[in-house]
């Protein structure tokens, strides 16, 4: 009996702290705005939001879902000018060479 009391208090004790601070940690909602006056909602309506998107969509400015970092324009990106038989050639000189990384290392091959 006096084991299932100890058993209690101790449980208790590691629970109880948890419970009490589980609001302190509750998700942004209406009452508390990310964005404006302390109190106040976001002026901007949800349909020019909206529009907002669709235009960056159109402009390819939005950050892809989970990135960290904004997609380069297409306009930006260069093409390579090297042709394929070229970095063939310059992958069998390094295989030669040994300079290759080895398939899933992380470094380059070891030197001899």
């Amino acid at each position: 009996m006096v084991k299932i009391r100890m058993l209690a208090a101790a449980l208790a004790a590691t629970l109880l702290p948890s419970l009490a601070l589980a609001q302190a940690s509750a998700p942004i909602g209406v009452e508390r705005p990310t964005t404006g006056a302390p109190g106040k909602g976001t002026t901007t309506t949800r349909e020019a939001r909206r529009a907002e998107t669709v235009e960056a969509r159109k402009k390819g400015e939005l950050t892809p879902a989970g990135g960290g970092t904004a997609p380069v324009s297409k306009s930006a990106k260069s093409h390579s000018t090297m042709t394929k038989e070229k970095r063939k050639a310059e992958t069998m000189e390094a295989r030669k060479k040994g300079e290759l990384v080895p398939a899933g290392g992380g470094g380059p091959a070891p030197s001899k």
